[in-house]
């Protein structure tokens, strides 16, 4: 800014700094915005417009889209495109609708896979799958690109689907410009590393600083408390709360004390159970304090809606008259087009009750339109309290003044585990509206057992590690040889962020086996010996040893074969001698044991002490022979005490304890074979003869020999580490071209035409369902049963494994799955050949439900019979209809089963599932 007195000519050289330091785009790009850029902002624009990638890594809600939104603005001034790419298609959607009210529908595009809006458009916006298919299939579209924004980039370390960043990263053109934008990560600046290295030059900006700081609490009971207090030291830590601490210790003690006077009036109950504060409670205490709106994670999609009804069973009301009637004005545009009886399926009207309240829940599986309801009116301050599961906290915009964590451990699908700091860094990240509220707060609700110094440590740490779960996939193969052939996708699989940091691992190792080097020399010298190279006579002490070593192992080996044998020649009455161990001593076998145990029988014996037990080859170090035999009764009980005694009793007359020490040795192993081991005497005689044997300070260059041996094996194992790790990727990348080569998808750098095909299906199980089109598995079938046979390709059930066999349709649909994960059993057959496990066996668990919804029954029957909720019915058959149309591309143009295909897609995308915009 320059004040008003300055003349012409300095307002002129003002303005001249202001274009060298931020450049006319960026001065241009500025008057968009009623507020002024944060510093973090600024740097990663000015890079982008002196030409540099960048990689942006700052909190939730600081602003990093402005830096994404700044390279739309650039691709436009310089008459280029722009892809503007997401992890999700809520995402892209809410994208698309901010840059078309900037920039107008015409210059604003949407591919999603479900949606296809002016796909030739300067700027388009799309999910990351979306650009990857486009980069394999070399499409026109790409032509003029200038940017790609890759929003939320830190999905590269998702187990399931991260491997699509990279694979962007690595094949977008090199006259393209990535912007990065990630949440805060702690290895940013390895991450950057690594674009530096693959994308060239590359500006690393790391901001940490919350636009709206963030004040941590713990609720006690009704009690708000702060978690940190100010020690008064301006760069001191903070310190916990010590009246929250206390107040914790308190609650504590006090439930001992009611327990010991329950216990004093004779009257024992069970220990106290904490009742944590009521939810509804928890929403007024917050209304009073002025906190709301707010965001309680529940990490439990059954405890979100049963936060509402609470809600909604305690009377309590959040909104106005006027808000309720501009909610249900809202609700009933958005739900216009959803038929009266498939709301009354959806629990519309409950839903709407909460709404017009201001509470609602939000969670996977709700419509997805209704989950689009809640939060266009959350972002509007309608809505005042979301009872929300973590999937909340990953890339939709819905800040809040409050988020409320309800336990510091969540259900994983096999555990309980503990919240990482990353993870309540992510959920926490949500409080404080930037432009709205001066502070955010994260409140945990206490309950007995909950240390505020754990809080405190959750809250202190910013540890969100960014790693890489690339691999090589068949589908990425086939494209990839196809695209440059082998040798080249080999040596860029090779530069994927996954294989960086396997060699960053690998750099320290190399460090070690380079100091363990110099310490070998130096032991090679300190046992030099003027005689001789002591060093080869060391060798050949250490030969020696190995082969003595070797004898024994095959001696003990042998003896225990033979254990082996004599046990398995036990009948029930032989009396045999157990020679050592606290069993040792007389014993008549009952029960020769044979295929008991799997090293070997585990005969059952009774010993002279009136003992029953099972014994096993540890117990016979040496071959047993019978030493007498006695006749068992056939009354015998091993559960009588009286018929032990008595069979004892015969026992110990039959053999006196004077021929138990002279009969029971037994038949020793055979030892060493007669005469020496020739390779033994070799070595010996070598050894006799080294000039370094007649040395005065043998041993002690021995010893410093021993140590070189000793040091020489440790770093022969960090060698082989090293190489493990090195070019891990491409190796796997060699073993999943072999699997493709045995079924004939690829020639060597060529891709055959049944490779092509596999090319156009992106799926978890791409090469079963590439093998079951080429097998003709699904010829015969109609539309509702391919769709039930693709959902298995698709659909991975939530519930256990042991819930049963699912019901699949009759005829030929169920021969058609059996035949698919007989097909699956030989191709992991082929896997473990290969030494690689890419697919997971068909899950027949959706297969009834997609074959009904296709055949045209009512949503009502459909979800009643499964049981499913509506966003997860919706997702599931989203993203069958995905596959189906991958199905159709992939097969023949004139097939029967590219039209079935057709068929099932149209008869599936109907009702709740063709009126919902969210996949």
């Amino acid at each position: 800014m320059t004040s008003p007195g300055t003349t012409p000519a300095e307002r002129y050289a003002a303005h001249r700094a202001r274009v060298r330091e931020n450049g006319p785009a960026l001065l241009d790009f500025q008057t968009l915005y009623d507020f002024g850029l944060d510093a973090f902002q600024l740097e990663a624009c000015r890079a982008l417009e002196a030409g540099k990638g960048v990689l942006v890594a700052a909190p939730t809600g600081s602003g990093k889209t402005v830096v994404g939104e700044f390279a739309v603005h650039l691709a436009l001034a310089n008459r280029q495109k722009c892809f503007y790419t997401t992890p999700i298609k809520a995402l892209s959607n809410q994208k698309y609708a901010d840059l078309v009210s900037r920039y107008g529908p015409g210059n604003v595009g949407l591919l999603t896979g479900d949606n296809s809006v002016n796909g030739e458009a300067p700027i388009v916006v799309m999910t990351t799958e979306v650009l990857r298919n486009m980069l394999y299939a070399g499409s026109h579209t790409l032509a003029g690109l200038g940017f790609v924004v890759m929003d939320e980039v830190h999905y590269l370390a998702d187990r399931f689907r991260g491997a699509v960043w990279e694979e962007v990263i690595i094949h977008v053109p090199d006259s393209v410009r990535i912007v990065a934008l990630s949440a805060t990560v702690s290895n940013a600046e390895e991450f950057g590393e690594w674009l530096q290295e693959v994308r060239g030059d590359t500006a690393v900006i790391v901001d940490e600083h919350r636009p709206v700081p963030l004040f941590q609490h713990m609720l006690v009971g009704n009690r708000l408390y702060d978690l940190f207090v100010d020690s008064g030291e301006p760069s001191a830590r903070p310190k916990i709360n010590p009246q929250l601490r206390n107040v914790a210790v308190d609650e504590v003690r006090r439930a001992k004390i009611n327990q010991s006077r329950r216990n004093g009036r004779k009257r024992v109950a069970r220990p106290p159970r904490f009742r944590p504060p009521a939810r509804p409670d928890v929403i007024e205490r917050l209304d009073r304090a002025g906190l709301l709106p707010a965001i309680t994670f529940i990490f439990s999609r059954a405890g979100c809606d049963a936060a509402v009804m609470q809600c909604l069973y305690a009377g309590l009301r959040l909104t106005s008259r006027e808000e309720a009637e501009e909610i249900r004005a809202h609700v009933e545009l958005r739900t216009a087009d959803i038929a009266d009886e498939d709301l009354r399926v959806l629990g519309y009207d409950e839903w709407l009750d909460g709404l017009m309240r201001g509470i609602a829940a939000h969670h996977a599986g709700m419509l997805p339109t209704f989950k689009e309801v809640v939060e266009e009116l959350f972002v509007r301050g309608l809505i005042k309290a979301v009872f929300a599961t973590e999937t909340l906290a990953l890339g939709i915009n819905m800040p809040a003044r409050t988020v409320v964590i309800e336990k510091l451990d969540k259900w994983n699908g096999e555990a309980h585990t503990d919240l990482t700091p990353g993870e309540y860094t992510q959920l926490t990240g949500r409080a404080g509206r930037r432009g709205i509220d001066v502070e955010g707060h994260a409140v945990v609700i206490w309950s007995p057992g909950m240390d505020p110094f754990a809080v405190a440590g959750l809250a202190g740490t910013r540890t969100y590690p960014l790693n890489s779960s690339f691999r090589p996939s068949y589908n990425m193969a086939v494209n990839l040889v196809g695209a440059v052939g082998r040798e080249r996708a080999r040596t860029l699989l090779e530069e994927s962020f996954a294989q960086f940091q396997a060699d960053r691992a690998v750099v320290g190792l190399a460090r070690q086996v380079h100091k363990n080097e110099e310490a070998l020399a130096g032991y090679a010298e300190a046992a030099s010996c003027h005689l001789g190279d002591f060093m080869e006579y060391a060798g050949l002490r250490r030969a020696l040893s190995d082969r003595e070593a070797d004898l024994a192992r095959e001696r003990g080996a042998a003896q225990r074969a033979e254990a082996v044998r004599s046990l398995e020649r036990l009948r029930p009455g032989d009396v045999v001698v157990v020679p050592s161990g606290r069993r040792a001593g007389l014993a008549v076998v009952l029960d020769p044991g044979l295929g008991k145990r799997s090293d070997g029988p585990a005969p059952l014996v009774l010993t002279a002490q009136r003992s029953v037990q099972r014994l096993s080859v540890l117990d016979f170090p040496h071959p047993v022979e019978p030493i007498e035999r006695i006749r068992i009764p056939r009354s015998f009980n091993p559960r009588s005490p009286q018929a032990r005694r008595d069979l004892a009793s015969t026992l110990r007359n039959k053999v006196p304890d004077a021929e138990v020490k002279t009969r029971g040795g037994g038949r020793r192993g055979r030892g060493a074979a007669a005469g020496e081991d020739a390779e033994i005497a070799r070595l010996r005689r070598e050894l006799r003869q080294h000039p370094a044997h007649g040395c005065s300070e043998r041993e002690d260059h021995a010893r410093w020999a021993e140590r070189y041996f000793r040091l020489h094996r440790e770093t022969e194992a960090l060698r082989r580490r090293v190489e493990g790790r090195s070019q891990v990727i491409a190796r796997t990348f060699d073993r999943v071209c072999g699997v493709l080569e045995q079924l004939g998808y690829l020639e060597g750098d060529t891709v055959t035409e049944d490779g092509r095909r596999l090319g156009r299906i992106y799926n978890e199980l791409d090469l079963l369902t590439a093998e079951s089109l080429r097998a003709g598995l699904w010829e015969d079938l109609g539309p509702a049963e391919l769709a039930a046979c693709a959902s298995a390709l698709v659909y991975e059930s939530r519930q256990p494994d042991d819930a049963g066999a699912p019901r699949t349709p009759p005829g030929p649909a169920r021969d058609a799955l059996a035949a698919m994960v007989r097909l699956w059993g030989e191709l992991e057959a082929i896997e473990q050949d290969n030494k690689v496990s890419f697919l997971r066996e068909p899950d027949l668990g959706f297969a009834w439900t997609a074959h009904q919804w296709a055949s045209g029954r009512p949503l009502d029957e459909v979800l009643l019979e499964t049981g499913m909720t509506a966003g997860d019915f919706v997702r599931a058959v989203k993203q069958l209809i995905d596959l189906l149309g991958q199905i159709a591309d992939a097969a023949s143009p004139d097939s029967r089963i590219r039209r079935v295909a057709g068929k099932a897609m149209d008869a599936m995308r109907r009702g709740v599932v063709a009126y919902t915009s969210v996949g």
